[in-house]
């Protein structure tokens, strides 16, 4: 929620949808929350339509799922379908709801959180890997559609965030390669030039810099948050 609390102190009403229940109750008042899924299309109709009606001016996809960390070999067709269909296949149902309001403005901006595990690969994390390497290609062609309309669109791509999540993805991937959790957090600090996890708020920052004026010449971008990733899962350290 740190990205609709950035927009809403810049002024922004925003409308968030989750499938944490527990979530939506802890929100602020002046969020507006409802339940979800981002993986199913008519739900994000139900949603965003009337949303759209009264115009929309950003749009974030930022749904996803860390989806399993094991070899390619043991990935159930579900858990491979069910991490594309949040990461990917969420961004491609909200998008189509709302770029028609936008279109009709001649205006607007849609900004797709990716990874760095995007365009570098990641190993026991195909499904993950396979749906923001999608999520950027979702950017790049909207970009050259919608260009023309005056709606600018863009991917983020964050690198290790600090959070209970990030947690969550390093006690799997150490479970996976049967190392310990400290020597997987060491060595994902190890592939970053400034050796350090970012936050949640710089990429919010990155976001509200997007959705504003001063970001109106950029599109099509992939921009990385991340204090540089050298190589993204160091093999040894």
């Amino acid at each position: 929620m740190v990205i609709a609390e950035a927009l809403a102190a810049e002024g922004a009403a925003v409308f968030v949808c989750d499938v944490d229940g527990a979530a939506l109750e802890s929100l602020p008042d002046h969020l507006e929350g409802a339940w979800a899924d981002a993986a199913d299309a008519d739900g994000m109709a139900a949603w965003l339509d009337p949303i759209a009606e009264e115009g929309i001016d950003l749009l974030v996809n930022n749904a996803g799922v860390a989806g399993p960390a094991k070899p390619i070999e043991e990935i159930t067709p579900d858990e491979w379908r069910r991490c594309l269909a949040v990461g990917l296949d969420g961004g491609f149902h909200c998008a189509r709801r709302v770029i028609p309001s936008m279109k009709s403005r001649r205006s607007g901006a849609i900004v797709n959180i990716s990874s760095t595990a995007g365009f570098m690969g990641m190993p026991y994390r195909t499904p993950y890997t396979a749906a923001k390497f999608g999520v950027i290609g979702l950017t790049k062609t909207l970009a050259m559609e919608l260009g023309r309309f005056g709606i600018r669109v863009n991917a983020i791509a964050p690198g290790a965030i600090i959070g209970e999540r990030m947690e969550q993805v390093i006690a799997a991937q150490a479970a996976a390669e049967g190392r310990s959790e400290d020597e997987v957090r060491a060595m994902y600090l190890a592939g970053t030039s400034m050796g350090a996890f970012v936050t949640p708020e710089e990429i919010a920052d990155l976001v509200v810099f997007l959705a504003s004026e001063r970001g109106r010449r950029i599109s099509g971008q992939v921009i990385a948050v991340d204090g540089h990733t050298e190589t993204l899962y160091p093999r040894q350290i």
